[in-house]
């Protein structure tokens, strides 16, 4: 198996304001300078949900306000843990993605 690169999270405590900004608007970096092409980006709106990669190994948390970055191919899976809705925006690059939901894959 080649070696992928790994999920990037961006908890919303740690963005950044972008240098030019617009009246009335506050513009923030969440994901910059970590690839020349756009994979998964994942945004959550609401509730805590988890991103489960690295076969299983890697588990990180989102909460509202978080960003995600999941680089192409990279196996992982979106998960709700616990009892509240969890609220995501999900941007997908390319065609259409292949989803495949894998029973007992990445529990802890």
């Amino acid at each position: 198996m080649s070696k992928q690169n790994p999920v990037v999270v961006t908890k919303s405590q740690d963005l950044s304001t972008s240098g030019g900004q617009t009246e009335g608007m506050i513009r923030q970096n969440a994901l910059v300078n970590l690839t020349d092409n756009i994979y998964t980006i994942v945004f959550a709106f609401s509730g805590h949900g988890t991103v489960v990669s690295e076969g299983g190994k890697k588990r990180q948390q989102l909460a509202p306000g978080d960003y995600a970055l999941i680089p192409a191919f990279a196996e992982h899976q979106e998960v709700n843990e616990g009892e509240e809705e969890v609220v995501w925006c999900i941007v997908r690059s390319g065609r259409e993605p292949k989803v495949v939901n894998v029973e007992g894959w990445g529990k802890s």
